[in-house]
């Protein structure tokens, strides 16, 4: 049985403080030298790019970015959201997840399998670098994203992530740091 394609693409602008969240996490997870069946890429802000990569036969999509949900800053998400949440209105200078994810369609394809990895954000005005509560989530992330990966090889299917019903997508999420 051939292991499935997953991709894991971090997203956000790294000159928007905590928004760079998802750019770090990939970094540090390409430095893992992960399976050849896994492919980590940073996409910043181009969504394009990253819908293209999607619609190239992925089975499994993880993307990595900050997720302002009301939380304490740092608080780490896993969540899936819901398909189809409606009409693309790309910006090809910007990266917004849910569009990207809408874009496929237009391609012609579509990601059985999509994850998000998302951090509370503290701060997203400019500058670079992380706050120290997101830069301390980075860890957390990480492993977040490696123990998806790993329910993955072992059972040979995907990951089921809990529905939180308040939110309406599939969300454990606690702050880093907790356990």
């Amino acid at each position: 049985m051939p292991m499935p394609r997953v991709l894991i693409a971090g997203v956000g602008n790294i000159f928007l403080g905590d928004d760079g969240f998802g750019v770090e996490v990939a970094a540090r997870l390409a430095a893992l030298g992960l399976p050849e069946w896994i492919a980590v890429g940073d996409y910043g802000i181009s969504g394009m790019h990253l819908a293209y990569d999607l619609a190239d036969g992925v089975e499994l999509a993880i993307l990595i970015d900050a997720m302002p949900r009301g939380g304490e800053p740092g608080t780490v998400y896993v969540a899936e959201p819901e398909p189809g949440s409606g009409p693309a209105v790309f910006d090809s200078h910007g990266m917004q997840p849910d569009v990207v994810l809408s874009m496929l369609g237009t391609l012609g394809a579509q990601v059985p399998r999509v994850l998000i990895v998302g951090c509370e954000p503290g701060c997203a005005g400019e500058g670079i670098g992380l706050s120290a509560p997101v830069g301390a989530a980075v860890d957390e992330a990480v492993k977040a994203v490696l123990g998806l990966l790993g329910e993955t090889q072992n059972t040979g299917g995907w990951p089921d992530v809990p529905r939180d019903t308040r939110r309406g997508d599939r969300v454990p999420a606690r702050p880093a740091g907790s356990g």
